[in-house]
């Protein structure tokens, strides 16, 4: 075998990080050793010894410090929160705050990164439901932030908000309905089902069950912002995406939208969010004056003419619950195929509990796991799986 000689050497790199295994050892306040990360590390938090043993800024403090600092109708975290299984409060992190941490790290949250926005198969520069996750979190933070409202919280309903979605877009929506008593709504599935085990606040669950504009309005103004953060978010990043892969020209944005709102999204998410911000503190209400409301509305409305609803668009809806439709059918014929099910005891084919875990099981899965699992499970013909932008 030849050996290629001019690949780099890593036995020297190898050296440096195992020479960091252990961290480095200084002196800190009053003598005391403590390891740092870096050799030449200079950080401090105070010039010299403390006469008082350090006690941090710690979760009672921070509690405390909400009702002076956030607005008098901001949600204000307390104890361990509001939750239907009881927790002692942590030491350092607000209620809320453990909330947003904990679906940072859910399995739900992180198969949005293979679930659809807008495209199937997205480009490397396309948003999944996981980048849009973060942008609405982005955008709610810094209204939130502006209007003294609760960031945490708001943060924790914006990150969790679409982790009931299944794969294939809003098509996995009416793939699933049929299967769901009062239909498949991805909103309530994901505050109730996809993130229950979390056993988050009823604040968060409350913002995340009722983000979409057709539900009750949130019961938190911190839940309101985010309503209004994932619409200002996906008008904008969609219709960017849409110019990135030829399905529109930029030039075909609104009239309206450009001379309210900037032609780039940048732009864009600036005017809407500061329209936001005036408008709220003028009349006490989650909202936005009617002259940037009728521009973000029409700008909806243009996504929805010429990318939503555009005729590959509909193609690859339809295929999407072809495929979902066959895979639940499948499951629900063979739930003891389903991981975990023959660990409870089993299901029996066809009753009422095989349904709910079929539909379950397969509105958690990614976009490619999902449509691999209908080729390999179900011999769907690859030919007709939907096929992203080129569908």
């Amino acid at each position: 075998m030849a050996i290629v000689s001019h690949l780099p050497d890593p036995t020297s790199r190898s050296a440096r990080w195992a020479s960091t295994m252990d961290g480095f050892l200084v002196t800190g306040i009053g003598s005391r050793e403590v390891v740092t990360a870096h050799a030449d590390s200079t950080a401090v938090l105070t010039e010299g010894p403390s006469p008082l043993e350090p006690t941090g800024i710690d979760r009672v403090t921070r509690e405390k410090r909400e009702s002076l600092l956030l607005a008098p109708g901001a949600t204000k975290a307390a104890g361990s929160g509001n939750r239907a299984d009881p927790e002692e409060p942590d030491p350092w992190r607000t209620c809320f705050e453990r909330d947003r941490d904990r679906i940072l790290h859910a399995t739900s949250f992180r198969r949005l990164a293979g679930k659809t926005q807008v495209f199937v198969f997205p480009d490397d520069h396309q948003r999944t439901r996981l980048t849009h996750a973060l942008e609405v979190a982005q955008v709610a933070a810094g209204i939130a932030r502006a209007l003294g409202l609760n960031v945490a919280l708001t943060e924790a309903i914006a990150l969790g908000h679409d982790c009931g979605h299944g794969p294939g877009g809003h098509a996995s929506e009416d793939a699933l309905s049929p299967f769901v008593e009062g239909g498949y709504d991805h909103a309530p599935w994901g505050a109730d089902v996809a993130l229950a085990s979390l056993n988050l606040c009823a604040e968060t669950l409350d913002g995340i069950r009722n983000h979409s504009w057709s539900r009750p309005a949130p019961a938190t103004p911190e839940g309101e912002v985010v309503s209004w953060a994932d619409r200002i978010a996906y008008v904008c990043h969609d219709f960017e995406d849409a110019v990135n892969a030829g399905i529109v020209a930029q030039d075909r944005l609104p009239v309206l939208v450009g001379e309210r709102c900037g032609a780039r999204r940048g732009s864009q998410l600036g005017a809407f969010i500061d329209a936001m911000v005036a408008a709220t503190l003028a009349t006490g209400r989650i909202g936005m004056d009617p002259e940037h409301a009728e521009a973000l509305a029409a700008f909806r409305s243009f996504n929805y003419e010429h990318i939503y609803l555009r005729e590959s668009s509909k193609v690859q809806a339809l295929a999407v619950i072809d495929v979902l439709t066959a895979l639940i059918e499948h499951f629900v014929d063979h739930p003891n195929t389903i991981p975990g099910v023959i660990d409870q005891g089993g299901l029996l084919a066809g009753e009422s509990a095989a349904v709910s875990a079929a539909v379950t099981y397969v509105a958690g899965m990614t976009d490619r796991f999902a449509f691999r699992s209908a080729v390999s499970l179900v011999g769907y013909d690859a030919g007709r799986l939907p096929q992203g932008i080129d569908g």
